[in-house]
């Protein structure tokens, strides 16, 4: 029998959680081995790579606002000397107000110490030129968007220059998992962690892990801003006059490929709050990994010493990658308790590695 190749982590996947751990891991001087499709990561491909502190409808701070962005910032610069690469782009964010109420309340908001470290200005007159805000608006500071697709490429670069790289789809039959070692092909590690989005995986059988179907557009445009515009879709400039727009969220659409009826409501809502002219040139979509409390799953497997996961990171994966990335390889070699909101043992009960 052929002498194994030693790492010390397997890494399946190499999505935004993967890119991470990968990091994380080189980062460490640890060995690893990471296995993917990159023609087929479906989720963080398409994604814009939009991060923003305060969201939704309600415009509230995000979960863990205050921990997750200032690491991210420093992690996405180290993971750029790192790889040699440029793909972060921090760049303000702006939210038009639609009444004089939302100006007001805003106006108020803004004095608290809350959001003193999101809040740039409260506009209260026109003030960009590519938006429709007659009664100005929200600017937002610790914005703006990863370059997902030269990001995970610098990475996968980075990983077949200097560690080993697999480009095929992972075979459980191949996987021998042993107390302390972790077997597949010609490799051995002391590790394996699991980060394969919407993938079937026999070993965490029963994570309610379920695909968000989302679409964006790519427009031509006639101008060209360095200023994000969001409220209720995000407008994101980037070079040459273009525009990414997104994105729609279909839960109840499973389908593969691109779908009219997404255009129809992204144009229209790009029409709602944005004044210049374009041409939509390109569709995408992806599934996104999404969990039912919005918190990503990460931890150790609770019969399998050797195996984790880290998976769920839902449509803020740009912003939740980067800390839990590094809450979990805390634990995987410090064996530091991941924090129980994300920690995999809030659904003990419903997964398994029977059918492994």
């Amino acid at each position: 029998m052929s002498e194994k190749i030693k790492v010390d982590y397997i890494i399946v996947g190499q999505g935004l959680a993967g890119s991470a751990v990968a990091i994380q891991l080189l980062k460490l001087n640890k060995k690893i081995l990471v296995i993917d499709q990159p023609d087929l990561n479906r989720a963080s491909s398409v994604a814009a790579g939009l991060f923003n502190p305060i969201t939704g409808k309600k415009m509230v701070k995000t979960w863990m606002a205050d921990v997750l962005f200032p690491y991210l910032h420093e992690f996405y610069l180290d993971a750029e000397v790192l790889t040699k690469s440029s793909f972060f782009h921090p760049m303000p964010l702006y939210r038009p107000f639609i009444t004089i109420e939302e100006q007001n309340e805003w106006m108020a908001k803004s004095a608290e110490p809350a959001f003193s470290a999101c809040i740039d200005t409260v506009l209260t007159k026109p003030s960009v030129a590519e938006a429709r805000d007659h009664f100005g608006g929200l600017m937002l500071k610790q914005c703006g968007y990863l370059d997902t697709i030269k990001y995970m490429s610098a990475v996968r670069n980075r990983i077949i220059e200097t560690e080993h790289y697999l480009n095929e789809e992972f075979n459980f039959k191949q996987l021998i998992v042993e107390e302390t070692t972790i077997r597949y092909k010609e490799f051995s590690a002391g590790k394996i962690i699991f980060c394969n989005g919407t993938q079937p995986n026999p070993i965490f059988n029963g994570l309610p892990v379920k695909p968000l179907k989302g679409e964006t557009i790519t427009l031509q445009g006639n101008t060209h801003s360095s200023i994000i515009i969001n409220r209720g879709v995000y407008v994101l400039p980037l070079k040459e006059n273009r525009w990414r727009v997104g994105a729609t969220y279909n839960f109840n659409d499973n389908t593969l490929g691109v779908t009219e009826s997404s255009r129809t409501e992204l144009e229209e809502k790009i029409n709602a709050i944005c004044q210049f002219q374009y041409t939509v040139i390109d569709q995408q979509w992806g599934l996104r990994p999404t969990t039912p409390d919005r918190r990503p799953i990460l931890g150790e497997h609770s019969q399998l010493r050797a195996v984790f996961i880290f998976n769920g990171l839902g449509t803020k994966g740009v912003s939740l990658a980067p800390y839990f990335s590094m809450i979990l390889i805390r634990s995987t070699e410090n064996q530091v308790p991941v924090n129980k909101e994300v920690g995999i043992e809030r659904y003990k009960s419903v997964y398994s590695s029977s059918s492994l």
